[in-house]
């Protein structure tokens, strides 16, 4: 598969430290029916999940650290509804940090989601739910074969490890790639029974990727803030993709994520004139009525081009957890591009080392429940 990025440019990103991370955005459609083909062919993971998601008593969490994370939280609300269960979104900073308070005593799906699988956290998480559950099974979805949580859980009959391509395991900074194929995979895996439109979500990609041109006027305004916003599962997006901007600019612009109707309790005061909003618009009509009433508001008080709309060339009837993987794809190029409006290096943003591809420096300390 080769990757491609608009307008000829690969070269020059190269030249810029952004030949990674462009090249890695721009696969994603290329990837996501490798992804789902991997997926479909996996009758041992199917076999081994139906009976455990065929219980009431289940109780089912997606974890994982920082991006791993808002995979989570993109999925959970949008399974909650498929499976008629509650399924929640639980980072392994959390689980780590408060173990008695995020593990209960009920049998546990523990889903974990790793680009690496080495972050201290992946394997850790594991291990304090394995001493705090009597009855926990752990599906691992990561793009590393060779990672610390693939080996933690290899050969366990109360584990499966699915291993993504190669080719989404990142070599840039910042997670691209990885962050939309575990979310597809996840989704396939977790609610077999629900339609995925592959083919559409890598059109809609496409759409974007050759629209990608026009956010560099909009990376070039010189905005050092910008507010996030999404309802349901894009609210997990929107977190993703205000960390996108502080990662790949080196903390140079801010990103303010919340719900629509969330942000004008408070986190609205974040506005100032020259602040760029951007609403990733819900395909479902109930709720984007919302994000269509903050669209005017937030016009009204930025002016027209500063508020940037996301709403994917998808057909009706997409729910918002697929939606997020073509509008991902924009979030992430209008990173890169402010990224490159400055003088960073995206593929390395922190040469220095003050923050890593990989998390250092977390001591994991022993916990007995």
């Amino acid at each position: 598969m080769t990757p491609r990025f608009p307008d000829g440019e690969l070269d020059g990103l190269r030249a810029r430290g952004a030949g990674h991370t462009a090249t890695e955005i721009a696969q994603q459609p290329g990837l996501w029916p490798e992804v789902a083909g991997l997926v479909g062919a996996d009758d041992a993971t199917a076999a081994w999940l139906a009976p455990l998601l065929a219980r009431d008593d289940l109780r089912v969490v997606l974890t994982g650290a920082g991006t791993s994370a808002f995979v989570g939280q993109v999925l959970a609300p949008a399974l909650t509804r498929l499976l008629g269960r509650a399924v929640e979104a639980v980072a392994t900073t959390d689980l780590l940090a408060d173990p008695a308070g995020t593990l209960t005593g009920r049998p546990t799906l523990l889903v974990s989601f790793a680009r690496s699988g080495d972050s201290p956290e992946s394997v850790a998480a594991t291990g304090v739910a394995d001493a705090a559950l009597e009855e926990v099974h752990h599906l691992a979805v990561t793009c590393n074969a060779d990672g610390g949580l693939a080996a933690a859980l290899a050969g366990r009959a109360d584990a499966r490890v699915v291993v993504l391509p190669p080719a989404t395991n990142d070599r840039g900074f910042a997670m691209t790639s990885s962050f939309t194929s575990m979310l597809l995979a996840a989704r396939l895996l977790l609610a077999p029974g629900a339609p995925v439109p592959v083919t559409e979500l890598a059109a809609a990609a496409e759409t974007a990727l050759r629209s990608a041109g026009e956010l560099v006027d909009v990376a070039a305004r010189g905005h050092d803030r910008v507010v996030l916003l999404g309802s349901g599962p894009l609210a997990g997006l929107a977190r993703e993709a205000s960390l996108k901007l502080l990662e790949l600019t080196a903390g140079a612009v801010v990103g303010l994520h919340d719900t629509a109707l969330g942000f004008r309790h408070g986190p609205k005061s974040f506005l100032r004139a020259g602040t760029l909003a951007v609403v990733f618009r819900s395909g479902d009509g109930y709720t984007r009525r919302y994000d269509d009433d903050i669209v005017a508001e937030l016009r009204a008080a930025l002016g027209e081009r500063d508020v940037l709309v996301v709403d994917p060339a998808l057909p009706d009837g997409v729910p918002d957890d697929l939606r997020a993987l073509p509008a991902a794809v924009t979030a992430q190029l209008l990173a890169l591009r402010f990224a490159l409006a400055g003088p960073g290096t995206p593929d390395d943003p922190f040469p220095g080392g003050e923050v890593n591809r990989v998390v250092q420096g977390v001591t994991v300390h022993p916990w007995q429940p």
